[in-house]
């Protein structure tokens, strides 16, 4: 029995490993940072926010979002052009409340942090 468990230990790990390789195989880091289908690289899809949102930004949501915005767990989490799709207001909701997914930061983001955050992606159009 105890060779099951490691064999069943084994290939657990080596089926997360697959998934990780598979998810950053083309990407120059496991973030998803540089160049992209989209074109966009870390640099320009940061253009215009400030070193707070910057900040903010690279400690809560690079890991969901991508360090060029294109994001790396589905359509949804794109945030090139989030503001074409959401209001500040909205944004400002999904990011204390989440939702589809994505934990919410009320209580964990400070009142400014979240509305600087919100103002940078609402002009993402």
């Amino acid at each position: 029995m105890k060779r099951w468990k490691q064999w069943a230990a084994a290939a657990a790990a080596l089926t997360v490993l697959a998934t990780v390789t598979a998810c950053t195989a083309n990407s120059p880091d496991p973030f998803g940072g540089g160049k992209k289908e989209s074109g966009l690289t870390a640099e320009q899809a940061m253009a215009g926010s400030s070193e707070q949102v910057q900040t903010v930004y690279k400690q809560n949501c690079l890991s969901c979002h991508a360090s060029n915005l294109e994001g790396r767990m589905g359509p949804k989490t794109n945030l090139q052009q989030v503001g074409g799709r959401l209001s500040k207001e909205q944004i400002v909701k999904q990011i204390e409340q989440g939702g589809g997914g994505m934990p919410g930061f009320q209580g964990k983001l400070k009142p400014e942090e979240t509305a600087a955050l919100a103002e940078w992606l609402a002009s993402k159009k």
